[in-house]
């Protein structure tokens, strides 16, 4: 009987630089790039203010996760989200109806629904009975 080893861990990336892996070097390399640009080409006050924010973000981008899933995919789905359209089909309504006794008040849910009396509700619900009992 042959035996084949299986492969374990294969979701940890390999480390190529050093401690990094290839995406948390590109990540720190494009970070720290930018932020020198910024330093050569900007005047130094706002070169270091945009600098902080970028290499800040590069550095969440390499390293943070947020509930064990990378900071990227939660960036890729932010975007996906405030990128694509949302169709709204239905939202729940909450209403609370006082009545002359505030104690005794009612809370209706989806109050758009049309209004049935009482007489009304005994003679719908006596008229089911009557046609359940001549169906058997």
């Amino acid at each position: 009987m042959k035996r084949y080893q299986v492969p374990q861990f294969i979701e940890v990336e390999d480390k190529i630089f050093g401690p990094f892996t290839f995406r948390q070097f590109v990540f720190i390399l494009g970070g720290f790039s930018t932020a020198f640009i910024f330093w050569v080409f900007l005047p130094r006050f706002l070169a270091i203010i945009f600098g902080i924010f970028v290499v800040v973000f590069s550095l969440a981008l390499a390293f943070y996760k947020v509930n064990d899933r990378p900071f990227t995919d939660i960036m890729l789905s932010a975007v996906g989200y405030f990128t694509s359209s949302r169709l709204y089909l239905w939202k729940k309504t909450e209403k609370i109806e006082a009545r002359a006794n505030p104690e005794k008040s009612e809370r209706i849910i989806g109050a758009d629904a049309p209004r049935v009396s009482q007489g009304r509700l005994r003679n719908l619900a006596w008229s089911l009975d009557v046609q359940e009992k001549f169906k058997k």
